[in-house]
C-alpha cells in the first residue's frame, strides 16, 4: 500500500525516527542546557531513594543516552529520506539508545516510589519498541 507516493512501511519507518529524534534530541538538549536546573529537580527528586547519592554521576550518563539516543533517530531520518542503506540501521540504533534511556528513567522513577511518573513513561516505551521492532523486520 502507497501514500503520498511512498510504501505505509517506509513513512512508518519515518514517523517513528522523527518522533523518536524529536523526543530525545529535545530532552537530552533541555538537561545540557538547562544542566543545574535539572540537577538540582533529579537531586529533590530522589533524595529520599536509594538512588540519591548517585544522581550526580547518573545525571551525565541519562543525558548522553537521550541525546544519542534522538541525533541517531534524527540521522537516520536524513539517511532514510535521502536513500541511504544505513538509514534503517542507524535510526533502529536510535531506537535501541531510546529504550535503554527510558528504562533507566522507569527504573529511577520505581526506585524513587513515582509510579505515576513511571507510568507516563510507558507509551513512550512502547512507541520505541514498536519502532525497533519495525526496522528489525
Amino acid at each position: 500500500m502507497e501514500l503520498f507516493g511512498f510504501s505505509v512501511l517506509f513513512l512508518s519507518k519515518l514517523f517513528f525516527a522523527a518522533f523518536n529524534g524529536i523526543l530525545f534530541t529535545q530532552s537530552g538538549l533541555d538537561k545540557v542546557f538547562h544542566y543545574q536546573g535539572n540537577l538540582d529537580y533529579f537531586k529533590d527528586h530522589f533524595k529520599k531513594s536509594p538512588l540519591a547519592s548517585t544522581v550526580g554521576l547518573l545525571m551525565p550518563v541519562i543525558t548522553l543516552l537521550e541525546t544519542s539516543a534522538g541525533l541517531a533517530s534524527l540521522l537516520g531520518l536524513l539517511l532514510l529520506l535521502s536513500g541511504n542503506d544505513a538509514g534503517s540501521t542507524v535510526a533502529a540504533s536510535g531506537m535501541g539508545l531510546g529504550s535503554i534511556s527510558l528504562i533507566c528513567l522507569f527504573f529511577g522513577q520505581r526506585v524513587a516510589r513515582d509510579y505515576a511518573g513511571a507510568a507516563t513513561l510507558v507509551p513512550y516505551f512502547l512507541m520505541t519498541m514498536a519502532g525497533f521492532v519495525l526496522y528489525a523486520a
